[in-house]
């Protein structure tokens, strides 16, 4: 989508192109908002500090659209398009996707969701050795770092969403 395009879309047009990149309404109702903007810098700029401290129902509501690191998501969703692309280059060895695996189990249990990291630009090792690390957190440090991991997401999402 071109920036114009989503500028002068209608809200309704604007909410649907931005929630795959996070499903956080308010996050999208704020960028949404405050359009138009000058560049998709702007944009992002912008985006970057939309909607501050989500809460733990919204992180939850906009985690059901990942897949646990190491799996590649089934169907053509926008958001299933996006998760693939963004894990595209976690290639693994059988070894380390059996201890992604079993990592993945071991936070779910802890904290009661699915693991959550940006994937893009991180290498399976990378993202082995951060789920190991974070498993250490306490569940406020960890919802703090998922809100953070979300965000970025959502801001690669964003800027792959809208060309110049």
């Amino acid at each position: 989508m071109h920036l114009n395009d989503f500028n002068s879309a209608s809200p309704s047009a604007a909410t649907a192109a931005l929630t795959p990149c996070v499903d956080v309404p308010r996050w999208v109702e704020e960028i949404v908002a405050a359009r138009s903007f000058a560049s998709t810098a702007d944009l992002v700029s912008f985006a970057a500090t939309a909607a501050p401290g989500w809460t733990e129902a919204e992180l939850d509501r906009a985690l059901q659209h990942h897949p646990r690191i190491g799996e590649r998501p089934a169907g053509s969703s926008p958001e299933a398009d996006m998760s693939r692309r963004e894990q595209s280059g976690v290639d693994t060895s059988a070894d380390t996707a059996e201890q992604l695996l079993a990592g993945n189990r071991e936070y779910e249990d802890r904290f009661g969701r699915v693991f959550l990291i940006r994937a893009a630009g991180r290498s399976a090792e990378e993202i082995l050795t951060s789920l190991r690390l974070r498993l250490k957190n306490t569940p406020d440090q960890e919802l703090h770092v998922v809100a953070e991991q979300l965000r970025e997401i959502a801001l690669i999402r964003l800027e792959g969403l809208l060309r110049p």
